[in-house]
């Protein structure tokens, strides 16, 4: 069985050994479109619509000569991944869209970062592009160029550039440059490819952003992890690149937004029982380009709509702390991390305890910290609150 891919320019995108398989075969399989180049084929088609289980249920059973076809190279955002898993396949690759777009741009394509939001959500786009110099991108009708332009522009990223090609060897092709004001006005054809180039280094921020970055609550400022105990706390998480995170009490979202820096490829879910807090989390969601779920409500209430994390930051617990932990015990996933901060022994006798009592193992750093302040030609510390950083993780599980 053969997947041979295709491009917008049909049968002449097509070796002539591919025309000769595709005449000889008893079965043809492919969408709508890719099987329309073929009218005058005599055997059986094959239409592949919905679900592809269905399909490789049927091929699996195929004893007759079958080809499959697929747009530019199947192994690439296609179909042709699934397939070779499912079904004996041979894979003969055409170009991919991206590959010829950065040709009509006339630029190389192997420093950039290729992503999709075709057929899946946008959703944390954001902290995954941000800073990258080179972005390309496959869309759909929904996730359209102008869609993205909305985004990019919502979270600040207006040092990029579009370059956008669409019907790529079609009848229509047609390609070039927009600004995102541009790209957010134009009409285009739903077959596309959108390459971002940026044109000014943006604003980075490394570890441990100063809380003055942050919008918080005034006059009564001190509600947000400090970043020396962001850090700490961070590092206790164990985020890998794509954890699923919560933070719970995110209050001005300090810790999500680390926590999705850190893990771009993953998800953050962060819940807030304050409005004017959440409002705050919100606009420094946008400064910082972390695109996270932030809801309001008070834990537990709201946490069944977030998927299970591999990690839970609990900054407040609002009086319900025992059960809310216990929650919090259940849904984490394999190997996970629970990290909570607590100010006042009470606090931390209560988390240890309910803890223990899920089954989990504790280990406790108590995090005496204190920052140098010039007085006249001197310097002295003023030191910040104690805090008990508290990681909890299940005791059948290896955390060395």
């Amino acid at each position: 069985m053969k997947l041979i891919g295709i491009g917008d320019n049909g049968l002449a995108s097509l070796l002539p050994q591919y025309l000769r398989w595709i005449e000889d075969c008893e079965v043809l399989v492919g969408g709508e479109r890719v099987l329309d180049f073929f009218p005058n084929f005599m055997g059986e088609k094959i239409l592949i619509k919905g679900g592809l289980s269905a399909l490789v249920e049927r091929l699996s059973e195929e004893t007759k000569n079958t080809v499959i076809l697929a747009s530019g190279d199947p192994l690439f955002y296609g179909i042709g991944g699934y397939l070779a898993k499912k079904l004996q396949i041979e894979v003969y690759p055409y170009m991919s869209s991206v590959q010829l777009a950065f040709a009509k741009m006339g630029e190389s394509w192997q420093d950039a970062y290729v992503t999709s939001i075709h057929g899946r959500p946008m959703k944390g786009l954001a902290q995954r592009i941000d800073g990258k110099k080179k972005v390309a991108l496959l869309t759909d009708a929904e996730n359209s160029p102008n869609a993205l332009a909305r985004y990019l522009k919502h979270f600040g990223m207006t040092e990029y550039r579009a370059f956008v090609a669409e019907n790529l060897q079609g009848e229509n092709e047609k390609s070039g440059w927009y600004s995102l004001d541009e790209m957010e006005s134009t009409h285009f054809s739903p077959l596309n490819v959108v390459i971002l180039k940026q044109t000014i280094a943006p604003k980075r921020y490394t570890l441990g952003i100063d809380d003055e970055e942050f919008s918080q609550r005034k006059p009564d400022k001190g509600l947000i992890t400090k970043k020396e105990i962001r850090v700490l706390s961070l590092q206790a998480m164990q985020l890998q690149q794509d954890s699923i995170i919560w933070d719970i009490g995110t209050c001005t979202g300090s810790m999500a937004i680390e926590a999705g820096k850190l893990a771009p490829e993953g998800q953050v879910f962060a819940v807030e029982k304050n409005a004017p807090d959440l409002e705050n989390c919100l606009q420094n969601q946008q400064k910082f380009r972390v695109d996270m779920t932030a809801i309001h409500s008070k834990a537990p209430a709201g946490l069944d709509s977030f998927p299970d994390p591999d990690a839970i930051f609990i900054g407040g617990t609002g009086g319900e702390m025992v059960e809310l932990l216990q929650l919090c015990c259940q849904r984490l996933k394999s190997k996970g991390r629970i990290v909570l901060n607590a100010a006042t022994i009470e606090n931390l006798y209560k988390a240890v305890e309910a803890f223990k009592a899920c089954g989990f193992a504790v280990d406790i750093l108590q995090a005496q910290l204190a920052r140098s302040k010039p007085i006249l030609d001197m310097t002295r510390f003023v030191p910040l609150n104690p805090i008990y950083i508290i990681s909890a993780y299940r005791k059948e599980e290896n955390h060395e």
